[in-house]
């Protein structure tokens, strides 16, 4: 049995470095245990090394559309952890307010209004540099 990375888990690692940072891959790579470390390739391969790392949208509207769909589904920490990597993505204050307009719009207003308080906390934890809060159970 080849034990040796795939293309897709390789490119998928770069890609997700370079949105998420290299302290935060780290971390959920060094939580990976036996059980969940097929679960950590399916997602490095799938989510960051085919989504992700197509070339057809740019990380500025990946990151959008992300967080709009993290916000609709209610996945607090998720949204939190992609508002963070807009520093890397490129996507403004501006651009993840609209994403949440959106949100109100189509998945509710109780969604996009909870989404907002958790956006805002995770836009003043990253101007002032906090430390990162723990990863997310899914650890994506």
């Amino acid at each position: 049995m080849n034990d040796a990375p795939s293309e897709r888990y390789l490119k998928g690692m770069e890609t997700r470095r370079a949105v998420l940072g290299d302290a935060h891959v780290d971390r959920a790579s060094g939580l990976a245990t036996p059980f969940d470390q097929p679960f950590q390739t399916l997602i490095t391969e799938a989510a960051w090394g085919t989504v992700w790392s197509n070339t057809h949208w740019t990380k500025r509207e990946r990151s959008m559309v992300t967080i709009a769909l993290l916000a609709a589904l209610g996945h607090d920490e998720e949204v939190a952890m992609h508002v963070r990597a807009t520093a890397q993505t490129g996507a403004s204050e501006d651009d993840i307010r609209e994403a949440l307009m959106h949100v109100a719009i189509y998945a509710g207003v109780p969604a996009a209004n909870h989404a907002f308080k958790i956006a805002r906390a995770a836009l003043a934890e990253r101007s002032v540099g906090a430390a990162q809060p723990e990863i997310p159970e899914e650890r994506t």
